[in-house]
């Protein structure tokens, strides 16, 4: 079972928590890690983004950031991140290759597989320069069905007009640099 500190508006956690099921059942404020993996080719960037898997609780099958997690509680944003990123692509790196894009705050009701879903949380966002080849890293299956590089224009665009199943916000595109 996930345990998350519970948080204020600004992210710090209030000394109380909560598990996973009931704090996506009721909308409870926790955190999130977001990392983003960028490239270049030739003048472009590109993006690595995540395929979910689909057994996953929320947004099963569709396009989603490069790698992404719940922090526990107890834990901060950027070991969380660093463990994300082990643990869902293989990617080792070290906390100076993670920039910092800034933070979200995200509210977004849903329902999944009958239940409702309300994700209430303070996101920090990454992004990591790595030149990887999907082949070299190590997906987690249980959460990551394939990942993909993409032109991040393409991206955004594709983002913009539902061109691809996904669940990524166009706000957090364009906190990217490139």
């Amino acid at each position: 079972m996930e345990i998350f500190d519970i948080i204020d508006e600004s992210g710090r956690p209030t000394g109380k928590t909560v598990d996973r099921e009931t704090a996506h059942a009721e909308g409870i404020l926790h955190r999130t890690a977001h990392v983003w993996l960028l490239r270049r080719r030739g003048d472009r960037t590109e993006v690595l983004l995540q395929k979910r898997s689909r057994n996953k609780d929320s947004h099963p099958g569709c396009y989603d950031i490069s790698s992404a997690g719940h922090i526990p509680a107890g834990v901060d944003f950027v070991p969380s991140a660093l463990r994300e990123l082990k643990e869902e692509l293989g990617v080792d790196a070290s906390a100076e290759e993670l920039v910092c894009c800034g933070r979200r705050r995200i509210f977004h009701r849903d329902v999944f597989y009958g239940r409702d879903f309300v994700d209430n949380q303070v996101s920090n966002i990454y992004c990591m320069w790595k030149d990887i080849e999907p082949e070299q890293m190590t997906l987690q299956k249980e959460e990551v069905e394939e990942v993909i590089w993409m032109d991040l224009e393409l991206c955004r665009e594709l983002v913009r007009t539902n061109g691809i199943p996904h669940c990524i916000y166009m706000e957090e595109l364009d906190m990217l640099p490139g």
